[in-house]
């Protein structure tokens, strides 16, 4: 899959060595994240709003109330950056000034597109809960028209984007590097617990295998 082409807004200036643009780099970071943050400013007033999302090929799909401030700001096409992080340990090193994290993030800038085809629309808000966990929209029951029809659903193209990422090591200087104080990575990673049925679970319904291993690394 080709790299995106910087623009002026996604050209990264501060250690340009972290960035890429390329989109497999950028696709992983996505599909294997759960919360997408989006920023946009209503009269002057910026908001930055953690939603669910999915990754459908070139665009990622969020959804929400019709009635949502977010999301009729961006039907009237205010401008948008959608931001996903995955922190994947912390660094700490022998100086306060060189302490710092491992992360994976993506920055996606751009004009929201309603979804108003039904089938489009169904097909975003089932790969939304597949986003969350593979196979389970043959589970459930899908979204009843009147459902469809008080859901707001947006696609945001995958155009203008960039990653960032950080891994490694501290990156203390020589002189602090004598210092006796340990220095290293604390690896961090998303855990899941055990599940925990709904108290009006009908008895002898089993915990499906993809929900007992659930795991949001592959």
């Amino acid at each position: 899959m080709p790299s995106l082409t910087p623009s002026p807004r996604t050209t990264l200036h501060r250690l340009p060595s972290r960035g890429s643009y390329d989109r497999g780099l950028i696709d992983a970071i996505l599909d294997e994240a759960l919360i997408c943050h989006v920023g946009f400013c209503e009269d002057g007033q910026p908001y930055v709003l953690p939603m669910n999302y999915a990754r459908v090929g070139d665009a990622i799909y969020f959804h929400g109330s019709v009635a949502s401030r977010l999301l009729c700001a961006l039907q009237r096409g205010a401008p948008v950056c959608a931001t996903v992080t995955l922190l994947d340990g912390l660094v700490l090193a022998r100086s306060a000034f060189h302490h710092s994290m491992n992360y994976r993030s993506v920055v996606i800038l751009g004009v929201a597109r309603e979804v108003t085809a039904p089938d489009e629309k169904r097909a975003a808000l089932t790969a939304i809960v597949e986003h969350v966990l593979a196979g389970r929209s043959a589970d459930v029951r899908g979204p009843s028209d009147g459902e469809l029809a008080t859901t707001l659903v947006l696609s945001l193209p995958i155009t203008e984007a960039s990653a960032k990422v950080r891994a490694g090591p501290p990156v203390d200087s020589k002189e602090d590097q004598r210092i006796p104080c340990w220095a290293g990575e604390i690896p961090l990673a998303l855990t899941a617990g055990s599940p925990r049925p709904d108290s009006g679970l009908a008895p002898g319904i089993p915990v499906p295998a993809g929900v007992a291993s659930y795991k949001r690394r592959p």
